[in-house]
């Protein structure tokens, strides 16, 4: 049975650590509201040039002279993985959730005889992976020094992969992140970046027609390259606003859980520090008789 001073102890411990939670609460908070704004406001415009590419992908996915960003290398044996997660922990399940959707697609290509190299953005991620998968890892990309992702860094990264694709140094590349929903919902997403896929927008379903000049395989020549960057980017921020929400809602618990250690905690003090007092008296009393 702890003594009171042992008890004492682990309450002020206690109560010292509901504050660095709060305080970790209360500054998610804060950042979250940013990286949520900054999450949103880029999604029309990636969503706009979805829809752009798409249109123009539709008349240029069967020329021989289509961009090999968008009709591929003819093969698919050797795959890029881009696993974006973040530089500090106390986020939940936010890390292990996009290395969990990662390696479990790392793991079913290596099941099928597929080549597998994983690119890293964030700490946590390859630290992670690199228990099992370590022998894959061929390059990371700190953002530690990073308070704001900007599309710089975005840029730097897809330039690296499209620097890697044109050496024909892989075939299929996809970018892993958390796509984020709501404080308690960030949703694990792959997205295929190349060979470009692009999804069914609005303009696609009203079957909407252009003409283009230039024709369609040299306007996607310069715009799929910033297709690449524009996803990494919204990859990232959609990452930036999840880390913070799920930092948010695991402090909240942890604080939470601290409160109920300490009324717990309080409760065993006051009952033991009550047993030693009549123990005392008992002694006292006995000792009175005795004389």
């Amino acid at each position: 049975m702890p003594s009171l001073k042992d008890l004492k102890i682990r309450i002020e411990s206690v109560k010292s650590t509901r504050k660095i939670t709060k305080a970790m609460q209360m500054v998610a908070a804060a950042k979250l509201r940013r990286a949520e704004e900054n999450a949103q406001a880029a999604r029309p415009y990636a969503e706009r040039m979805n829809a752009v590419l798409s249109n123009l992908a539709k008349g240029s996915a069967d020329s021989p002279t289509a961009p090999l960003l968008l009709r591929g290398t003819g093969k698919s044996d050797v795959y890029l993985l881009i696993v974006a997660t973040a530089e500090r922990g106390l986020c939940g399940g936010f890390n292990s959730s996009i290395v969990k959707l990662a390696r479990a697609h790392a793991e079913k290509l290596l099941s099928e005889g597929k080549t597998v190299r994983i690119l890293t953005v964030g700490k946590k991620g390859r630290e992670q992976l690199r228990r099992d998968l370590g022998d894959k890892l061929i390059d990371h990309v700190d953002l530690s020094d990073v308070k704001i992702v900007g599309y710089s860094n975005a840029s730097a990264i897809a330039t690296q992969v499209l620097t890697s694709f044109n050496a024909g140094e892989f075939d299929v590349c996809t970018l892993f992140y958390n796509r984020f929903a709501s404080v308690i919902s960030q949703i694990p997403t792959a997205k295929q970046l190349i060979p470009a896929t692009f999804e069914e927008g609005e303009e696609e379903a009203a079957a909407m027609s252009y003409e283009y000049e230039p024709d369609e395989d040299a306007i996607l020549a310069d715009l799929l390259p910033r297709s690449i960057a524009t996803q990494v980017f919204t990859g990232l921020l959609e990452n930036a606003a999840s880390e913070q929400g799920a930092r948010m809602s695991a402090m909240d618990n942890a604080t939470r859980n601290a409160g109920e250690m300490i009324d717990k905690l309080t409760i065993q003090f006051n009952r033991t520090r009550q047993a030693v007092i009549t123990n005392e008296l008992i002694e006292i009393i006995s000792g009175a008789e005795a004389l």
